[in-house]
């Protein structure tokens, strides 16, 4: 086995206890009081996931662990994976509302055992991974696992060739003690798809050392490989090569700014955005003291290969100004009927709403349906519903246009009210 097939990740993992960050699942030591803070770090780091463990007891605590879990699946940068108090479908289907692109089931329990079936048929393979604790688990469900289960989390390091004997699926290996140097022999298990725990915790700064040395040892391993070369891109006569950054999901044009060969193979090498300045003489990492940080989710050169378009995940603002974009400046305009970008409408006035719950105004009809609560707003959502069936009754279509711009109003209302994002029902839309 030279686990040479299968790309390796390095996985950090978050033990959520009463919305804090502690040490284990059996030591709840707190070592964050703000799991959000270790999200942000993992994601600097260049981590390939996070699992998100939900160590809460009872509906109440249960509810509000989801809720930061949804603050983490938000700032998350990588692929979350939710586990933990999975007791019945909902609380999977919980997890996944959530932001978890994957949830992990415990086959130490057989209620989750009995879910697997069902939970998979509904969500989907791909969705559902399952934890254990010896590979005779694994022996025992076998071929439930193989047909329902994409991928297992073995939290128990020393059975990881009795694992390799039993199944051909992947597994993550949560290791909360090892030397940094025995990770290669991990990963030269064939079927071993990662490793969590706190070994990867308490060593996060070096991701991408060791993410080099598995290289070096010909493991793959998650990073970005560039098409072009340096040497390929045609720069200006200071050597360097313009950057166009661009919002990646709204596709806002945010700021523009230089490379040279250097800020080119760092942004590369780690994942964030890295330009030079040309007045300072100097690289910059964008968000290195405003943690305003730049992802990259894509670098294309243009068709003369001198400029770079760069797609981005913008934390925060990206300039200098405090404004999301360094462009609003308006020097002259023509009127003219602006193309709307439906996502960036729809989310502008999901913000609207949100300020109005939060800095109410007088006469405003967005707070009359906060202040008479969610009775009043349901009853709206279910009115303006049955005008758009009268409304398709009739042969214009316009009026059914009228009827489903209202009703989208309101259910921006309720979204509000149950806190609840487009990037949400997005990402659901996308995983259906």
């Amino acid at each position: 086995m030279n686990g040479r097939n299968i790309v390796k990740k390095f996985v950090p993992c978050i033990y959520l206890y009463h919305g804090h960050a502690v040490r284990r699942l059996t030591d709840c030591s707190v070592v964050e009081t703000d799991p959000l803070r270790l999200v942000s770090l993992y994601n600097e780091n260049n981590a390939d996931g996070l699992i998100v463990f939900d160590m809460s007891e009872g509906d109440q605590e249960h509810e509000e662990a989801l809720d930061m879990i949804r603050e983490i699946c938000a700032a998350a940068e990588m692929e979350v994976m939710g586990a933990g108090n999975i007791r019945r479908m909902e609380d999977v289907k919980k997890l996944l509302y959530a932001g978890c692109r994957r949830a992990i089931l415990d086959y130490t329990r057989e209620d989750n055992i009995a879910l697997t079936e069902e939970v998979s048929l509904k969500f989907g393979k791909n969705k559902i991974l399952a934890s254990y604790e010896s590979a005779d688990v694994i022996t025992a469900n076998r071929e439930l696992l193989e047909q329902y289960v994409s991928a297992l989390l073995l939290m128990n390091p020393h059975q990881i060739r009795e694992t390799e004997n039993t199944t051909v699926l992947p597994f993550y290996v949560q290791i909360n003690q090892i030397a940094l140097n025995k990770l290669m022999e991990i990963f030269a298990h064939e079927n071993v798809c990662g490793v969590t725990g706190n070994t990867i915790n308490d060593n996060y700064r070096e991701i991408d050392t060791l993410k080099s040395l598995c290289k070096e040892n010909g493991i793959l391993v998650e990073t970005f490989e560039a098409a072009y070369q340096w040497a390929d891109l045609k720069k200006n006569r200071e050597g360097l090569m313009p950057v166009v950054v661009q919002d990646y999901r709204t596709r806002e044009v945010l700021m523009m700014a230089y490379m040279n060969e250097e800020s080119y193979s760092q942004t590369i090498c780690t994942g964030r955005m890295t330009y030079f300045s040309r007045s300072r003489g100097q690289l910059w990492v964008k968000g290195e003291t405003s943690g305003h940080f730049q992802y990259v989710k894509s670098l294309t050169a243009d068709c003369d290969m001198d400029t770079i378009l760069a797609k981005v995940s913008q934390v925060g603002a990206a300039c200098h100004t405090g404004a999301r974009s360094c462009f609003f400046n308006e020097i002259t305009k023509k009127d003219y009927e602006e193309t709307t970008n439906p996502f960036q409408v729809l989310e502008e006035v999901l913000e609207v709403i949100k300020d109005r719950k939060i800095h109410p105004k007088e006469g405003s009809y967005t707070n009359y349906l906060f202040d008479k609560g969610i009775d009043k707003i349901l009853k709206k959502l279910g009115e303006e519903a049955t005008e758009i069936v009268i409304a398709a009754k009739n042969p214009s279509a316009n009026e059914v246009k009228y009827e489903m711009s209202d009703f989208l109003y309101h259910m921006m209302v309720l979204m509000v009210q149950k806190n609840v994002t487009w990037e949400e029902i997005a990402a659901e839309l996308v995983n259906r």
